[in-house]
């Protein structure tokens, strides 16, 4: 039913609890059996979970006896073979589920649940799409004041800030600012650098909504860029159009990586593009699948991937340009349409 011979699927995490129930509680365990559903949670969420999991079992848990009711559960149901996520655990949690629930066999289910999560209904593109609109409108709203003298922690409060007017639950993860030469670092920590007149601005920065991220990357230039950014920029803009034009479902993470990577490669600056060229968004912001070389994960139609080259030169500056895409049969539906001109 879930690979490996797994026959019941115990889901701990959060995030994973959320991407099967559509409940997000801080504490809790979702239990899938064939066609049973069941969802252990505590006195503060049990009321509300069984309102909204009407066609689940619901089962009131405590801290002290949450794995003995895991136990119980299982026992019910007569498990045999449990998937746990491998990847999530940390080893004290593991060891007790072990210990007291020593009677099961347990095998590792979270490359199971990663890849069942990378490719999205059309719900959760919709809702992906939604954030992504968001974050693109609050940018919109932003680039008008950025000009010389604002800092880069006031240019990120106003992106939160107008994301979250605009309906966002915040910003799917902590918005990068970068002016100048901070640019040069493809996660710069934003900071107190005030803008310069012909500074290079580099923004990345995604919405959530409704559980769902989003993410893209511009970067513009507030009066006239050096030459060499100039050409960067040119360089970056023409690989990313070249992979949006020949990535689609049924080529490799590496085949996808590799038609921006040669592009860059083949205008000298091969070494300053170290990072991949893509991952999954969804839930959380980085997700499986990731576009990278020596990746040999297949691309299947409906997964959400960025598509972000970028070249990065120290104590010069740095341009990345990302979209944000869904993964068709034969091509790619871009979910991104800001300006990605040198001068906004």
């Amino acid at each position: 039913m879930f690979g490996n011979n797994i026959d019941t699927l115990l889901v701990l995490s959060e995030v994973n609890r959320f991407y099967f129930s559509k409940v997000e509680t801080s504490f809790g365990c979702v239990i899938l059996h064939e066609d049973k559903k069941i969802f252990l949670t505590d006195f503060r969420y049990y009321g509300s979970v069984s309102k909204e999991l009407t066609d689940w079992e619901v089962i009131m848990t405590t801290g002290d006896n949450f794995y003995e009711d895991i136990f119980g559960v299982l026992t019910e149901l007569n498990a045999e073979c449990v998937g746990f996520e491998d990847q999530a655990l940390s080893v004290d949690v593991f060891t007790k589920l072990r210990s007291i629930c020593s009677a099961f066999h347990f095998e590792p289910a979270s490359a199971y649940i990663a890849t069942k999560r990378a490719i999205k209904t059309e719900e959760e593109i919709q809702k992906l799409a939604a954030a992504q609109t968001v974050a693109q409108k609050a940018l919109g709203k932003v680039v008008p004041i950025i000009k010389p003298g604002i800092t880069e922690r006031e240019v990120a409060a106003n992106l939160v800030y107008e994301m979250q007017m605009l309906g966002a639950e915040d910003a799917s993860f902590e918005t990068i600012v970068a002016f100048g030469e901070g640019s040069a670092v493809p996660h710069h920590r934003t900071g107190k650098r005030k803008l310069e007149k012909n500074d290079i601005v580099l923004i990345d920065m995604g919405a959530k909504l409704e559980g769902y991220c989003s993410d893209m990357t511009r970067t513009f230039c507030v009066g006239t860029p050096k030459d060499e950014l100039m050409n960067i920029h040119k360089i970056v803009l023409e690989a990313q159009e070249y992979a949006l034009a020949n990535i689609k479902a049924g080529i490799t993470g590496h085949e996808a990586d590799s038609y921006a990577r040669e592009f860059i490669i083949s205008h000298g600056y091969g070494k300053e593009f170290g990072h991949s060229l893509g991952h999954g968004v969804g839930l959380e912001i980085h997700e499986f699948p990731r576009l990278k070389q020596g990746s040999d994960i297949v691309l299947e139609p409906n997964m959400v991937v960025t598509i972000e080259p970028g070249i990065y030169v120290e104590g010069l500056g740095g341009v990345r340009i990302e979209d944000f895409v869904v993964v068709k049969e034969n091509g790619l539906f871009n979910l991104t349409n800001f300006d990605k001109n040198i001068n906004l």
